[in-house]
């Protein structure tokens, strides 16, 4: 990000827009003053808050991160959301009810003593959001708050911090890539492109006037839908994995989806749906061979197993390589080395495969190839997502399980994401998609596997 130039008034409502890598993460950081310093990066200018610079003003602002996980503190729910109220120094008595209030306000309707290591991916972010609500900041800083929330809770959320702001005035500034979720409560849009600040103003003209150049730049705009690829080119082919009467659980004894009967086939796609907390991504990662099954059966043809026996949990590493590739919901979670061309390379260096072209196609396919010699870890959340799904790629395996998999896309990584994946889909690899993406469901002409959350 370079050459940004803006004024945000007390109380203004903002929705920051930009391409995926534009910078719009960065200057949620700094505007909170967890930057970091000159050791971190290169810096010019000034980012003042109220005058001030904002690494001197830290707790004026309440921050929501794009990786919820690196935001959970403590073991339990309520001692989590308390954390920020206590480092201000909020009197103990106003704490819990601020605690409550605060859980209440994003739906996160589960006991103050539950541990935070039992929470979903989308629970987690409802948990962070509560947090920084709980503070009552001057500043609130949402980086992608629904990104991992089913139809129901995004409305929720948005819900909340509308009526958290009406109650307690603050600053909003948001970052989201689909723009209709919060044009109800903004008042105006910044979109951030690689000249700085590229669009500013009203919802209303920004988007009227603008709208076609944003969208040919890969912004989402309402109105304005993705290209889809074609539907597929050949029906289905024979199963690969098949479940029966499978119940999935993340924490020993305690299954948060059962009764599952279903198949995952050669050449099609499979996405997984339901409201979060239902157990889709546990599901997913039972389907990829890394999580045993509470009870029921999870077996792999003969033809996906090729000798290693029906059952994907007991795979070795180097089995699984080739057969079931995994893109985990948090893609920190999976990068291990130093480099992204290293990240693309590890799979096929295990099976002592390493194809050049190979990894050469897949980092321009999915806009990667300047970025090559970059750490994985200084990528924007939507860099990070496709960097994951490209590793998976490369060693070329008959299924791809994918949590989220257009998770912090601009429209053009969008498309051109989704593009890759029909093309691997039409090559006869399986796709198991765990998704709250409507879009890709349809653009994937995926068979839907719903979870309703419900343990029979």
């Amino acid at each position: 990000m370079r050459e940004v130039s803006l004024r945000i008034a007390p109380g203004e409502r903002v929705l920051l827009l930009g391409v995926s890598g534009s910078g719009k993460s960065t200057l949620l950081a700094g505007l909170a003053g967890v930057l970091g310093g000159e050791e971190e990066g290169e810096s010019r200018g000034e980012l003042l808050l109220d005058g001030v610079p904002a690494a001197h003003l830290r707790g004026r602002a309440g921050l929501v991160l794009q990786d919820p996980d690196s935001q959970v503190i403590l073991a339990r729910v309520g001692d989590d959301v308390a954390f920020g109220c206590e480092n201000l120094g909020v009197a103990r008595e106003e704490i819990w009810g601020r605690v409550a209030a605060a859980l209440d306000a994003v739906g996160l309707d589960v006991p103050l003593e539950r541990p935070t290591k039992a929470l979903s991916g989308g629970q987690k972010q409802r948990l962070a959001l509560a947090g920084a609500l709980a503070m009552r900041p001057g500043l609130l800083l949402l980086d992608e708050p629904t990104a991992n929330l089913d139809p129901a809770g995004v409305a929720e959320v948005r819900a909340a911090v509308d009526r958290t702001l009406a109650a307690h005035p603050a600053t909003l500034v948001v970052v989201e890539h689909r723009v209709d979720v919060w044009l109800p409560i903004v008042g105006r849009v910044i979109v951030l492109g690689d000249g700085g600040v590229i669009a500013d103003g009203s919802p209303e003209r920004v988007l009227a006037e603008e709208g076609e150049a944003l969208a040919r730049a890969g912004v989402w705009v309402p109105g304005i839908p993705p290209a889809h690829p074609a539907p597929p080119k050949a029906a289905p082919g024979p199963a690969l994995l098949s479940a029966r009467d499978l119940a999935v659980e993340r924490v020993r004894g305690q299954p948060v989806a059962a009764g599952i009967d279903l198949v995952v086939e050669a050449g099609a796609a499979l996405a997984i749906t339901g409201p979060n907390g239902a157990g889709k991504s546990t599901l997913g990662l039972t389907l990829a061979g890394l999580l045993p099954s509470a009870s029921g059966e999870l077996t792999a043809s003969a033809a996906l197993a090729g000798g290693a026996g029906p059952a994907p949990i007991r795979w070795t590493s180097r089995q699984l390589l080739t057969r079931i590739g995994t893109v985990f919901q948090d893609p920190e979670h999976q990068l291990l080395t130093r480099t992204v061309r290293d990240e693309l390379e590890v799979g096929p260096a295990a099976l002592g495969t390493v194809d050049a072209r190979r990894i050469d196609e897949l980092l321009e396919r999915l806009r990667l190839s300047a970025l090559a010699a970059a750490n994985p870890y200084t990528l924007s959340g939507g860099e990070k997502r496709r960097l994951t799904v490209a590793a998976a790629l490369a060693t070329r395996p008959s299924v791809l399980v994918l949590d989220e998999p257009t998770f912090g896309q601009d429209a053009r990584t969008w498309a051109e994401l989704v593009a890759l994946l029909a093309e691997v889909r039409d090559d006869g690899v399986a796709l198991v998609a765990v998704t709250h993406d409507e879009d890709v469901v349809t653009a994937l002409h995926a068979r839907r596997f719903a979870l309703d959350g419900a343990v029979r």
